[in-house]
C-alpha cells in the first residue's frame, strides 16, 4: 500500500524555502507575479501527473501573452530533494525572453504526491503529462517544446525525450545517461554518493518500496540482488533507450563537471558519442551541479547562458551561432576553454607508464590515497585549486602499490580518459582495488588527477586475470618538473570494499601481456 501524501510534513519546509528564495536572489519573479516591474507572470499551481498524481508546479508566462500568440515551452523537472522554486530565477529569464516555462516538483518529493520512483516509468510519464497540461492551460506552442534540468531533472528530461517525440530540445546539466555506470562503475558501489542521496530522499520525500529494496541490497553489498539492481538501473538510463532518442531526434546539450562525485563524466561522454542528432557536450571544473549553481541564484552563469542559446536556436530558430561552434567544449582547471569536433578528438595522442614491477598489497586498510569526500573535496578543489593530496613517498608499502613516470621536462596536458591495464592475482574469490593517478612534485607531494574503483567476484584464488579499467575523465595540466604516479590500494571511503579480511592482491606485468597506464595527452 502506498504512502499517503504528507502535506503537513513538507508544507512548512516548502514555505520556508520558497520565502527565502523569493525574498532574496530571485526577487524578480515576485514582482513579476504581481505585475509590478517585470513582464512575466508566475503562478503556483497543482497539475495532474501520471495516474492523476498531483504535482506541485509553477508556470511562468511572458507578460505580453494576449491569447492569440503561441510561445515555445520549456519544462523543468526539479532536482533530487529540491523544492518547486528551484528554477524560478532562470524560469523568469526564459519567460522574459519569450518562453512559457513550467517547473514541477518531481513525484514523491515535498508537496507533490506519489512516491520516489528514481526516474522510473511514472516519472517519465509525468513529464508528458506536464507537457499536456501546459498545452491545455498556457499559450505554449505544441511544435516547439523543450525540457531542461539539473541532476535528477536532467535524467528525467533525457528519458522523456526517448518516450515523447514532441520534445525537440533537451538541456541536461549534471545528470546521468547511465545510472549503473554512475553509481556502480567498476562493479563497485559508490556508497558515499548513494548514502547521501538516500538520506536526502528520506528527509524530503517518500521513497517507494521498490527503491527501498534496491538501495538496501546495494548498500549492504547483497550480490544475490546484483542482477535486479542492474536491471532496475538500466531501465532508468537514457543510454538504454538511445535508439528511441535517436529516432525522435531531439537536439541534446549535455553539461557536467570533471569532478562530479555523483555522476562521473565518463558516462556522459560515452552517451554523447552515440547520439546522432544535434548535440553539444560541455565539461567544467567542479563537482555535482556546482558549475550551474550560480545561475539558480540569478547570477551570471555560462552554463545557463549556453542552455538558453541552445534552446533559442532549436526552439525559436535563432541564428545565434551555437550550431557553428565546436560541439565539445572543455574548460580546464585554469578556466581555459577548448573546443573539439567530437569526444574522441580531445586527446591528440597517448603516453604509457609501464607498470613493470610485481607488487603485493594487503587489503582492508586505507593507505591514505583516496578520492576524498563526496561533494566536499571537489568543491574545495574548485574554490582553491587544491585536490585531495598525499605524500607519495610516505604511503605504506604493505597497503599500496606505486609506479612512477619519468620526470617531465615540459607541461603535460592530460585530456580525456586514463586507462589502466594490469594483471591481478587474488588469494580470495572477491576483492576491490582503487587506482589513483597523482601529479607529484619534487618533494613527493601528490595531487589527485583522477581515480576509479574496481571489484571482482567469483574468481579462482591464485589464478591471474587481466583487468582493463577506465579512470574518470579529466582535464589536468601536469607542470614541467613533476611526474605522474599511479597508486593502487584497496580501501577508499567513497566506495564499498569487497576484500575479505586478510586478503592480498598481487599486481604483475607478464612478458606477453605487460601492464601499463595509458595517459591521454594533447600536444
Amino acid at each position: 500500500m502506498g504512502h499517503p501524501r504528507r502535506r503537513l510534513r513538507t508544507s512548512t519546509a516548502v514555505a520556508a524555502v520558497s520565502a527565502a528564495v523569493l525574498a532574496g536572489t530571485v526577487a524578480g519573479p515576485v514582482t513579476a507575479a504581481h505585475g509590478a516591474t517585470a513582464s512575466s507572470t508566475v503562478r503556483f499551481v497543482e497539475i495532474p501527473g501520471d495516474g492523476g498524481t498531483p504535482l506541485a508546479a509553477n508556470v511562468v508566462v511572458p507578460g505580453d501573452a494576449d491569447g492569440g500568440r503561441r510561445y515555445p515551452l520549456v519544462v523543468l523537472p526539479t532536482s533530487w530533494s529540491m523544492p518547486q522554486v528551484e528554477y524560478l530565477a532562470q524560469a523568469k529569464k526564459l519567460a522574459d525572453s519569450g518562453y512559457v516555462v513550467l517547473s514541477y516538483n518531481s513525484r514523491g518529493f515535498w508537496q507533490s504526491g506519489g512516491e520516489i520512483e528514481v526516474a522510473g516509468p511514472p516519472d517519465v510519464a509525468d513529464a508528458s503529462k506536464a507537457i499536456d497540461w501546459a498545452l491545455a492551460n498556457t499559450p505554449a506552442d505544441p511544435g516547439r517544446i523543450g525540457m531542461a534540468g539539473i541532476s535528477y531533472g536532467a535524467g528525467i528530461s533525457l528519458l522523456a525525450s526517448a518516450h515523447d517525440d514532441r520534445i525537440k530540445a533537451v538541456v541536461a546539466m549534471s545528470g546521468w545517461a547511465d545510472l549503473v555506470d554512475s553509481i556502480y562503475s567498476g562493479r563497485t558501489q559508490h556508497t558515499q554518493a548513494a548514502t547521501f542521496l538516500t538520506g536526502a530522499g528520506y528527509l524530503t520525500g517518500r521513497p517507494s518500496d521498490e527503491f527501498k529494496e534496491i538501495i538496501s541490497g546495494f548498500l549492504s553489498s547483497d550480490m544475490e540482488k546484483e542482477g535486479d539492481m542492474i536491471a532496475w538501473g538500466k531501465k532508468r538510463s537514457a543510454a538504454t533507450h538511445i535508439d528511441r532518442i535517436n529516432a525522435n531526434g531531439p537536439a541534446i546539450m549535455l553539461g557536467n563537471a570533471w569532478g562530479d562525485s555523483i555522476f562521473p563524466p565518463n558516462q556522459y561522454a560515452d552517451f554523447y558519442e552515440k547520439l546522432t542528432g544535434p548535440k553539444r557536450l560541455e565539461f567544467r571544473h567542479g563537482d555535482h551541479a556546482t558549475p550551474e549553481m550560480p545561475g539558480l541564484l540569478g547570477l551570471p552563469n555560462e552554463v545557463w547562458s549556453n542552455a538558453e542559446r541552445w534552446l533559442d536556436h532549436h526552439l525559436k530558430g535563432e541564428d545565434n551561432g551555437i550550431d557553428r561552434e565546436r560541439p565539445v567544449q572543455l574548460t580546464d582547471r585554469q578556466g581555459d576553454q577548448e573546443g573539439y569536433p567530437d569526444w574522441k578528438s580531445v586527446p591528440s595522442g597517448a603516453e604509457r607508464i609501464a607498470l613493470k614491477d610485481t607488487d603485493r598489497v594487503l587489503a582492508n586498510v586505507d593507505s591514505g590515497a583516496n578520492g576524498g569526500t563526496v561533494f566536499l573535496s571537489s568543491i574545495f578543489d574548485q574554490l582553491t585549486g587544491i585536490p585531495p593530496t598525499v605524500s607519495v613517498p610516505l604511503l605504506p608499502d604493505w597497503y599500496s602499490a606505486v609506479w612512477k613516470s619519468e620526470r617531465y621536462t615540459t607541461t603535460r596536458q592530460i585530456r580525456g580518459t586514463v586507462k589502466l591495464h594490469t594483471t591481478v592475482t587474488a588469494d580470495k574469490s572477491s576483492g576491490t582495488f582503487v587506482a589513483h593517478l597523482y601529479d607529484v612534485n619534487a618533494l613527493g607531494v601528490g595531487r589527485l588527477v583522477t581515480h576509479a574503483p574496481f571489484s571482482f567476484h567469483g574468481r579462482t584464488p591464485g589464478e591471474a586475470f587481466g583487468v582493463d579499467l577506465e579512470l574518470f575523465s579529466t582535464a589536468y595540466d601536469v607542470p614541467a618538473g613533476h611526474r605522474l604516479a599511479l597508486v593502487i590500494d584497496t580501501v577508499d571511503p567513497l566506495y564499498a570494499e569487497h576484500n575479505p579480511f586478510g586478503a592480498k592482491l598481487t599486481f604483475s606485468s607478464p612478458a606477453d601481456d605487460p601492464s601499463y597506464a595509458e595517459i591521454p595527452v594533447r600536444d
